[in-house]
C-alpha cells in the first residue's frame, strides 16, 4: 500500500497506527510512554520516517503486540 504526499512516494512500512487504533489509544498517548515528541510518533504513524527496531521492541512491549504485528508483510503470499 502506497499513498502520495507532496509529490513524494511514502511506502507504508509499519502498522503502528493501525495497532494504536485497533487497541483504541492515541499517538499522543504513546509518544508520552515513549518519551518521545508527539511529532516524531505522529510521523512514525504515518510513514513518514520509521521507528529504530530498538523502538519497535520497546512499542511492542508497551503495546503487549508481537513485533510483527506493527510491521507490513513483504510475504506475497
Amino acid at each position: 500500500m502506497q499513498h502520495t504526499t507532496n509529490n513524494m512516494q511514502i511506502k507504508t512500512i509499519n502498522r503502528l497506527k493501525a495497532v494504536l487504533a485497533e487497541k483504541q489509544l492515541t499517538s499522543k498517548w504513546l509518544a508520552g510512554q515513549l518519551g518521545k515528541s508527539l511529532t516524531t510518533v505522529s510521523r512514525w504513524c504515518t510513514n513518514e520516517t520509521q521507528p529504530s527496531l530498538e523502538i519497535l521492541v520497546e512499542i511492542a512491549t508497551i503495546l503487549k503486540v508481537d513485533i510483527k504485528d506493527l510491521l507490513v508483510s513483504t510475504n506475497k503470499e
